[in-house]
């Protein structure tokens, strides 16, 4: 068990909860993350790491503990972009950046992987090694991708990889596991429909998309079963739809519908899209007007490995965690699924608060009691992993 004293302890929790803070004061949404990562590097500099690397699919970062001896590589993960919403909270950590906000706790995320930091810069391992990966651009589904296209990731193969989420809504350091999915697949399908404009007091030269559209909307909802019980589970959600221009003397001849569809599993989804296009195909033929498909914001689901869920229930037991194992996926998308489709690996959920606000509201801040908590559960994974002592 970690001590907690200025003198003894692996991790110093005021410099981390002032560096969590310093991060919460100054979001970046995705794909703008410079300054946040540029915080992050300075910290992770004064852990000396055997190697660190920036700019890493953007702005991520790869911070190395390398023993020299022969191990096993297990890789940490954390985010680090922030939401376009506007804060509420009136605390002196409060957002500086209008408009932008905390709002999912990726600030806490990545306070605890520099407090991993800490405890590897002061307690020596004795093989393998260890990875802490800073994504960037988590929220939109594109960070993930980008990192493990990069060529710095290319030689990393990890044996395991990790990743935690803090939870509203569940005790204040309660771990929360999953057997199978932890989050569900999700992917948003833009629908393009083509026809013909013509001039608004005669739409009978043109093709206005307007009918396919409803009845694409009408089927597609058809297809919704969201229900968490339903072993065919799937929600297909509406979220925008484009039709034409502001010019009222012209029947429009474009139009776009944008769906997010999710389901448990990566191959159930994969059987939505084909169901989607085909509903869309046939709709389009039936008022002879063009359409094809763009996908966007597409989440793997969180496969947790069992040997991995395992190492994380040893861990949260070796600290005297409680552990709630879940019946369902979470429904929401969190693009860690990426890195558990190559690599054996284990997203777990870490409770916030039964209090605390919802993910993605306003007034949500990451509660810095949970930094030590999140440290010492990744610790233990090393402790079981790497024969630390």
């Amino acid at each position: 068990m970690f001590q907690t004293t200025e003198t003894n302890s692996l991790i110093d929790v005021t410099e981390l909860t002032q560096l969590r803070q310093l991060i919460h004061t100054y979001p970046e949404v995705s794909g703008t993350e410079e300054n946040t990562a540029r915080i992050v590097h300075e910290f992770l500099l004064s852990c000396s790491p055997t190697d660190i690397i920036t700019h890493v699919g953007g702005y991520g970062i790869l911070a190395t503990w390398d023993t020299g001896n022969p191990g096993k590589t297990i890789l940490f993960r954390a985010e680090l972009d922030a939401l376009p919403i506007e804060e509420i909270n009136k605390f002196a950590h409060a957002s500086s950046n209008k408009g932008y906000s905390h709002s999912c706790g990726h600030d806490g995320h990545a306070a605890i992987l520099c407090g991993l930091a800490q405890a590897l810069s002061h307690k020596k391992m004795y093989s393998g090694k260890v990875i802490l990966l800073f994504q960037p651009a988590e929220e939109n589904g594109e960070g993930a991708k980008a990192m493990l296209a990069d060529a710095n990731m290319t030689t990393i193969q990890p044996d395991f990889v990790f990743a935690l989420h803090n939870l509203p809504g569940y005790p204040m350091h309660e771990i929360v596991i999953k057997n199978g999915s932890f989050t569900a697949a999700v992917n948003s399908v833009i629908i393009h429909l083509n026809g013909k404009t013509s001039h608004a007091a005669e739409p009978e030269h043109g093709i206005n998309p307007a009918i396919p559209v409803a009845e694409i909307l009408q089927e597609a909802l058809k297809l919704d079963k969201n229900n968490i019980e339903d072993p065919n589970f799937c929600v297909v959600t509406p979220v925008c739809v484009e039709l034409g221009e502001k010019s009222y003397g012209i029947s429009a001849g474009k139009a776009s519908v944008h769906l997010t569809l999710r389901t448990w599993n990566n191959p159930d989804l994969r059987k939505l899209e084909k169901k989607i296009e085909s509903l869309a195909k046939k709709i389009a033929k039936k008022h002879s007007i063009k359409v094809d498909f763009e996908y966007t914001q597409s989440f793997f689901a969180n496969e947790n490995d069992s040997e991995a869920i395992q190492i994380v229930q040893k861990s949260a037991a070796d600290y005297g965690l409680t552990v709630n194992t879940r019946e369902y996926p979470f429904k929401w998308g969190e693009d860690f699924g990426l890195f558990t489709t190559k690599f054996k690996g284990c997203m777990f959920g870490l409770g916030s608060g039964e209090k605390t606000p919802a993910l993605h509201n306003p007034d949500f801040d990451f509660p810095d009691e949970l930094i030590e908590t999140g440290v010492k559960t990744f610790y233990g994974i090393i402790n079981q992993l790497l024969s630390n002592r």
